[in-house]
């Protein structure tokens, strides 16, 4: 492969990445890339915590399974004489949003699927009704975005249906949203129909970039189509692509706003699970219950399941964290690491 001799104008984005191909922005135009082979090692620290600082180098490896190159990662790469490019290499992120690998077999590791990097805030897409929430998952996904330190904001779609149904949803929906905004989460109320909370949904994606999580069906092609014409179609092609119950997908685009900002949307799945989320640090990625961590009888050991002296426990039969909130916690220890 011929190339130019590297220059300032050899970093991009990563905007799209298929298999084995990556589509990398560069200024107003958009380069086809393939990876380096040297990306395809990684350093091994056997024994240390992936977090700390203190790792001893141990040996490198292929990477087997992880994609080094997730969509929004700033890039380098060398670029040929036909226009194609060839990435060399990926510059540290800022953040980036991850969850754990399904386990095709008994026996078999998880790992770590990048979703995205370098974002600025995801947003938990679900309906008001048909399908009805899962405000379990909810839970799941906010306290994906805390471990990884990014804000979140929750969009609830298909608000008409629970106005007009006069079944007593509408009472319940609010409870459960002013639930959520009580613990510090934003939360907007969208319609298509009645236009409800679109300029407010448009005016807090603009000029960020957001990742859109949530399962199938719950309206995010129409609420897509509404803010920006075409949006959702094109969204929708890429959500074609995914390869269901095995938690990955062939093609993840970034789309850009035409109002400032860009979103990656990831196709509906089943499941979402944590990646180095602890039992012990569960507790703390709920608000709600961070507030009495460390207030128990048992201090820091404390499970807050059925310990004498729990403060989490004392704190829910006063109504001070809510019981579904409480249990949705119960659950979630199950599934950390």
């Amino acid at each position: 492969m011929q190339s130019r001799n590297k220059n300032a104008n050899d970093l991009g984005i990563v905007l799209k990445k298929t298999i084995g191909n990556y589509l990398v922005q560069v200024g107003d135009r958009t380069i086809s890339c393939s990876l380096s082979s040297r990306l395809h090692k990684q350093p091994v620290y056997p024994g240390a915590d992936s977090r700390s600082l203190r790792r001893t180098l141990g040996d490198v490896k292929g990477i087997d399974h992880s994609n080094p190159v997730a969509v929004g990662d700033q890039v380098r790469y060398i670029e040929a004489q036909n226009g194609t490019g060839l990435i060399i290499e990926v510059l540290p992120r800022r953040n980036r949003l991850a969850r754990r690998s399904a386990v095709p077999m008994p026996g078999a590791h998880a790992f770590e699927q990048v979703i995205a990097a370098n974002i600025d805030q995801v947003v938990p897409v679900f309906s008001a009704s048909n399908p009805v929430p899962n405000w379990n998952m909810l839970d799941r996904y906010l306290v994906s975005a805390g471990s990884f330190n990014l804000p979140a904001l929750v969009c609830i779609t298909k608000a008409d249906l629970v106005q007009s149904n006069g079944n007593g949803l509408d009472e319940e929906l609010n409870h459960t949203v002013e639930d959520y905004r009580r613990i510090g989460y934003p939360v907007i109320l969208t319609s298509i129909i009645s236009g409800q909370g679109l300029d407010e949904f448009r005016l807090v994606l603009q000029g960020r970039i957001s990742v859109l999580v949530g399962k199938s069906g719950v309206g995010k092609t129409s609420l897509l189509n509404a803010l920006q014409p075409g949006l959702g179609l094109r969204v929708n092609e890429v959500s074609r692509v995914t390869h269901k119950g095995k938690h990955t997908t062939a093609h993840m685009e970034m789309f850009p706003l035409k109002f400032g900002g860009a979103i990656v949307d990831t196709p509906g799945t089943r499941e979402f699970g944590l990646w180095d989320v602890g039992q012990e640090d569960l507790a703390l990625l709920f608000p709600e219950i961070r507030l009495y961590v460390g207030h128990c009888k048992f201090g820091l050991d404390c499970r807050h399941e059925d310990e004498p002296g729990c403060a989490v426990r004392k704190a829910v039969m006063a109504g001070q964290i809510s019981p579904r909130r409480y249990q949705s916690y119960l659950r979630l220890r199950e599934d950390a690491q």
